[in-house]
């Protein structure tokens, strides 16, 4: 199904939780925080990227590791801007394509099948200029991929990246956000799944002083699966924000979101928003997002809003969850019946509560990575006692 096939065969549908969108950046307003997409963001702390600020920094170094027959490059005019069907839907998006020079894509070929990651490496190295940037990965029919992306130190930052799965093609990317304090990250997915092709999206956030992402789906042909799996752990003063958006634009579709934190120190803040829309032609198909908060310590605040926009009565299933909640008095009996100390078991619970994303990775070397950041995480409040 081309993109005006499938443009064409779509009704209008107005989401409260997605705007309409525009590569116009005149036709976005400058957020107050009094919109909807707006209202739980920090906006004073975005460093005016939402308004006027330029976005012509180059405070960064990017690295790649790709194995043989993946290609990564430089494309240096317009042609790859929208190529996955996004449209700007706020204005940092529309600012961030519009001021972005150039391109970076990698492109994994048709029936490749990798035997190991494409690491990509965004190494900030100040904020005092605002950054725009553009990213396409592509995935080409019956290729089999994993793809990481991983972004630290310091830096302020607005990007757009585009993810195209081709008909048949199994692409995982993993996207770590380990930022020091001090950055500022308001980023843009969106991704077209093809006929029978499956996507995994694995969203992990540990450091940054504001980090938001936007990150949208829709589907190009029947058949094809989206799953987005979510980590972060917010510590004192740090807000983080994950908004999705899953358009269920062809029949016989999948998608399962599962999103998970953890909250502590004074003014941490996480939010999460989950929308899924099923429009009159996507008959047959299966949804479920679901959201879990723990929080950790006093002065933490977690906002969970999940939704369903239905527009068609004929699905094989459709549903939500959300939960925020402390620590479950019931298991730490439990252990500390068992003679385990209170820090002790406040540790276990936590890991107990991440390990089942962790290990759907698929990155050996990441998992073990992840498992011991989260231990970091709690180093720095929980087992120290602050409960």
């Amino acid at each position: 199904m081309t993109a005006e096939v499938l443009e064409n065969a779509l009704e209008k549908v107005e989401s409260h939780l997605h705007p309409e969108g525009s590569f116009d950046v005149d036709a976005h307003e400058v957020p107050t925080g009094r919109e909807e997409i707006w209202r739980f963001t920090p906006l004073k702390r975005l460093r005016e990227i939402h308004a006027d600020a330029p976005l012509a920094g180059t405070s960064y170094t990017p690295t790649f590791d790709a194995p043989e027959g993946v290609k990564v490059e430089r494309v240096e005019d317009d042609s790859l801007k929208g190529v996955s069907g996004l449209v700007p839907w706020d204005r940092i998006s529309a600012r961030a394509l519009a001021e972005t020079k150039s391109s970076l894509a990698v492109t994994i070929p048709a029936e490749a099948v990798l035997e190991r990651p494409v690491f990509v490496t965004i190494e900030g190295t100040g904020t005092d200029e605002a950054t725009a940037a553009h990213a396409v990965i592509r995935a080409e029919r019956f290729s089999r991929a994993i793809v990481v992306l991983r972004f630290e130190g310091s830096m302020t930052l607005a990007d757009n990246v585009e993810i195209v799965v081709e008909d048949g093609a199994q692409l995982t990317v993993v996207s770590i956000d380990d930022w020091a304090d001090d950055a500022v990250h308001v980023g843009h997915r969106h991704i077209r799944v093809g006929r029978d092709a499956q996507f995994k999206h694995v969203d992990i956030t540990f450091g940054g002083d504001v980090v938001r992402h936007d990150t949208t789906a829709d589907y190009a042909g029947p058949g094809g699966a989206v799953e987005m799996l979510g980590l972060y752990f917010a510590d004192a003063g740090q807000h983080i924000e994950h908004r999705l958006f899953v358009d269920h634009t062809a029949p016989k579709t999948k998608s399962n979101v599962v999103y998970k934190g953890a909250l502590q120190g004074e003014k941490a803040h996480t939010v999460w928003i989950g929308n899924v829309l099923i429009r009159k032609v996507a008959e047959g198909i299966e949804t479920y997002e679901e959201n879990r908060n723990l929080v950790l310590t006093d002065g933490c605040q977690a906002d969970s809003v999940p939704n369903l926009e239905i527009e068609t009565g004929e699905i094989e299933g459709a549903g939500h969850a959300s939960a925020t909640a402390r620590f479950d008095d019931e298991q730490l009996f439990y252990l500390r019946s068992r003679g385990i100390s209170e820090k002790e078991a406040q540790r276990l619970v936590v890991h107990g509560f991440f390990n089942d994303l962790i290990r759907q990775v698929g990155v050996p070397e990441l998992e073990e990575s992840l498992a011991a950041t989260v231990e970091a995480e709690l180093a720095k409040n929980v087992l120290e006692g602050a409960l």
